[in-house]
């Protein structure tokens, strides 16, 4: 790939990571558009680690409050705020794991079509609309309980069906669980740490065993495009979520879908 492809590929990946408006629907885009190549797991390791690197970033202090509370109160009888949450994270992960090694396969071979991943932005895009439009907003994090988690995490297993988009479908469960804007963004994208952190694993795991024709200035391009990308992306989203609601993202995902169905199934 070119320096041109590639910046627009990782402004892609790092701007969609983290927004409801699914990032499966826009890397098809640049494909069908313009008949640019698979761009490889090179890349796909490259900005992943690099949408990784800004979540981390960004919830930096959050993250090692919960690691150090987790290890400090984790395994007592009273864990604190910190350690619950490290705990919801954890458990709300393990349904996506699950699911995600058992269907793996099929999905690669029956869910990635275009005409998948255009029903599944404007259905999931209507039922996100749905759910902000929920009027009790009585949870916040401190509130998190098991079941709430298992709720979100299950929800997030639906996101292995192209065109779901991870951060839409975990928001979309927090909200109708009753959590606030804010904070359903705020568990969603702590949530997108331990998978991103695991799909990029075993992404690099499948790289390492060819090496061959690595174009290692691409990456690091392509790493820190996405990186600062996403890190601006989740700083804007969290500043004014409260306020703008769910309802632009709900438009723009009903006109993608669209534009899918019209000239790319």
């Amino acid at each position: 790939m070119g320096i041109f492809e590639t910046v627009v590929l990782a402004l892609l990946q790092g701007i969609t990571e983290f927004l409801p408006i699914s990032s499966s629907a826009h890397l098809i885009l640049p494909s069908q558009m313009f008949g640019w190549p698979d761009q490889g797991l090179a890349f796909d390791v490259a900005v992943h680690f690099g949408t990784l690197l800004a979540v981390v970033a960004y919830f930096r202090k959050d993250l090692q409050n919960m690691i150090v509370g987790w290890l400090t109160t984790g395994f007592t009888r009273t864990p604190n705020d910190d350690a619950r949450l490290s705990w919801m994270v954890a458990i709300a992960t393990v349904p996506a794991v699950v699911f995600g090694l058992l269907g793996e396969h099929f999905i690669e071979d029956n869910l990635r079509s275009t005409a998948v991943i255009a029903t599944t932005t404007i259905i999931f895009g209507i039922v996100l609309g749905l759910s902000d439009r929920a009027t009790v907003r009585h949870n916040n994090l401190a509130q998190m309980t098991l079941t709430l988690a298992l709720v979100i995490g299950f929800a997030q297993a639906m996101a292995l069906i192209p065109g779901t988009s991870r951060s839409g479908i975990t928001m979309t469960a927090a909200l109708f669980l009753g959590f606030n804007r804010v904070d359903s963004a705020r568990f969603s994208f702590l949530l997108s740490v331990p998978l991103i952190l695991a799909a990029a694993g075993l992404k690099t795991l499948e790289l390492l065993q060819n090496m061959d024709g690595v174009d290692w200035s691409m990456l690091f391009l392509g790493l820190a495009v996405s990186g600062i990308s996403a890190w601006l992306v989740i700083s804007f989203f969290l500043e004014f979520i409260g306020r703008i609601g769910m309802l632009p993202f709900v438009i723009y995902r009903l006109f993608l879908g669209v534009v899918l169905f019209a000239f790319f199934v």
